[in-house]
């Protein structure tokens, strides 16, 4: 025996190299550049920056407005620090808005688990992230969602 191999040190178990079986420990189900590997939360962060990004096309002064994607509204009712007023028991907001103040831009937030349990599909789910992005930023803006968005409201 040329390379001796050292025994390892009592109760310091090292690095798994293989599976029970002897095949290798499993990997990942697809590469990380496949769809397949992405999250919920950061396919609907996807969604959110597609229909930002559409919008800032039109209304460039959007690029000083914070977008934030919450899981779920706060139980007080507010957007992320905000003054909005409450929500009540009969319904959940899907997203919310924050007044610029003491130096901090404009927030808009959407929240994803309303919005994912309320669609079925991604298709779905896109169209009615766009339709909350659209009115959040109607409301910031001071407008109305058709000015925001003349296809808004469209199926």
């Amino acid at each position: 025996m040329d390379n001796p191999v050292t025994p390892r040190a009592a109760g310091r178990p090292g690095p798994r190299r293989r599976d029970r079986h002897g095949r290798g420990m499993r990997g990942p189900i697809a590469p990380p550049q496949v769809p397949l590997a992405a999250s919920r939360a950061e396919v609907f962060a996807d969604l959110v920056q597609d229909s930002v990004e559409r919008l800032e096309r039109r209304w460039p002064q959007l690029a000083d407005v914070d977008f934030l994607v919450l899981e779920v509204p706060r139980l007080d009712g507010r957007a992320d620090g905000g003054t909005s007023p409450g929500w009540s028991d009969e319904s959940v907001p899907l997203g919310g808005t924050a007044p610029a103040l003491d130096g901090r831009p404009a927030r808009v937030v959407i929240y994803r688990r309303p919005v994912e349990i309320r669609t079925k599909g991604r298709d779905e789910r896109a169209a009615l992230v766009h339709e909350v992005v659209v009115e959040q930023v109607a409301e910031v803006l001071g407008l109305t969602p058709e000015t925001v968005d003349p296809r808004y409201g469209e199926d």
